[in-house]
């Protein structure tokens, strides 16, 4: 595959080729991932629920993220490696900064942060200082609370503009790399279609350039699953080949399908 960089991604959208994140937390899974062929990884504060038993991401620090963000990098992947900017580290630009260096000096290759157009300036600093972003747009497990729980976003009419105005002017802004989480499939796939910039999509339909998921839930070791999840571990030999089977679904147009879509 070669050392994936943010102009590979860009060269994939470009040519209408899929590509592929999974999260990884550890040097082994690490390993796994881009051996498989994911071109990024996401060192997800998703650790928060699936490592440490929270029943959110909010528990999770900027320790906890830089220590696992250092764990995947000695895997050595030849994948991007973006880590999130877990809850209330970036509510203000040197907050942000700060937070965001912490992570690139333990080996993230991008930074990941929740939020709309409140974001811009922050973002704009940060790239300016030689920290790429990745932004987070629709379901934002961060904001669960004020959500009222895990909801589909982006259903109103309303609700669908405010999300594609707040991409494009996070674009603007600096973004290289966009996650649209838990809304229609058909506003998904407008957003990526109006962006120069990749989107990664999950439970955001198969419109987007990329396909994000957590490594727990496609290798089916997780007891609650959300509507766009698939256990690609069904008739695999190995945690390697249930890997492979989800790089190689979301590459061909496989995953996700109908049933994994939100309307």
């Amino acid at each position: 595959m070669g050392k994936v960089t943010i102009s590979t991604l860009d060269k994939m959208k470009a040519n209408g080729d899929k590509f592929v994140c999974i999260t990884a937390y550890d040097a082994t899974f690490s390993r796994i991932v881009s051996e498989a062929g994911a071109e990024t990884i996401l060192v997800g504060d998703s650790l928060g629920m699936v490592l440490q038993g929270h029943d959110s991401t909010i528990p999770v620090t900027i320790s906890d993220m830089a220590y696992h963000t250092r764990c995947v990098s000695r895997g050595s992947p030849e994948s991007l490696v973006i880590a999130d900017l877990p809850f209330m580290s970036y509510t203000t630009a040197e907050q942000a900064m700060d937070s965001a260096t912490q992570l690139m000096q333990a080996g993230a290759a991008m930074v990941k942060m929740e939020g709309g157009t409140w974001l811009s300036d922050t973002i704009s600093k940060l790239v300016e200082r030689g920290i790429p972003v990745c932004a987070h747009l629709g379901l934002t497990p961060q904001s669960v609370n004020t959500f009222g729980g895990f909801k589909v976003q982006g259903r109103t009419p309303k609700e669908a503009k405010s999300i594609l105005a707040d991409a494009v002017e996070i674009q603007d802004a600096g973004a290289r790399l966009l996650v649209l989480e838990c809304i229609p499939s058909h506003l998904a796939a407008d957003i990526s279609s109006k962006l120069d910039i990749p989107v990664i999509g999950i439970g955001a339909g198969p419109g987007t350039d990329g396909q994000v998921l957590v490594m727990h839930d496609l290798l089916g070791l997780t007891s609650h699953t959300a509507r766009f999840v698939q256990n690609f571990m069904v008739g695999q030999a190995s945690v390697q080949d249930g890997v492979k089977a989800f790089v190689d679904a979301v590459k061909s147009g496989e995953y996700p399908r109908e049933e994994h879509c939100y309307n």
